[in-house]
């Protein structure tokens, strides 16, 4: 894998992380999820990459976006992506540890 490609992946995750944090510890788990599914969507978007989510958020948590076969990126490297941007909405939304 590429280094900037390895690096645009981390700002995703940790953009999503932080959007997921905003909303710690405040009792709802859907907005936290939603937050960081829109900033993760966005972020992927604005990557260089040909990206086609195979594991998406949509099937999960009835999300609207990251989907199965949702295409993502603005060209580049064909990637597969499997997405999951808050493992532990309730933990999250509750403030409890272990939420990632």
């Amino acid at each position: 894998m590429k280094r900037d490609l390895a690096m645009a992946f981390s700002r995703v995750t940790e953009g999503a992380a932080l959007a997921g944090y905003k909303w710690l510890g405040r009792g709802d788990k859907n907005a936290a999820d939603g937050a960081a599914v829109e900033v993760m969507r966005t972020l992927l978007n604005k990557t260089e990459i040909s990206g086609e989510i195979v594991i998406g958020e949509g099937e999960i948590d009835d999300a609207p976006m990251l989907y199965i076969g949702e295409h993502v990126g603005t060209g580049g490297d064909e990637v597969d992506i499997a997405v999951d941007p808050i493992e532990g909405t309730r933990m999250t939304a509750m403030g409890q540890s272990n939420a990632l």
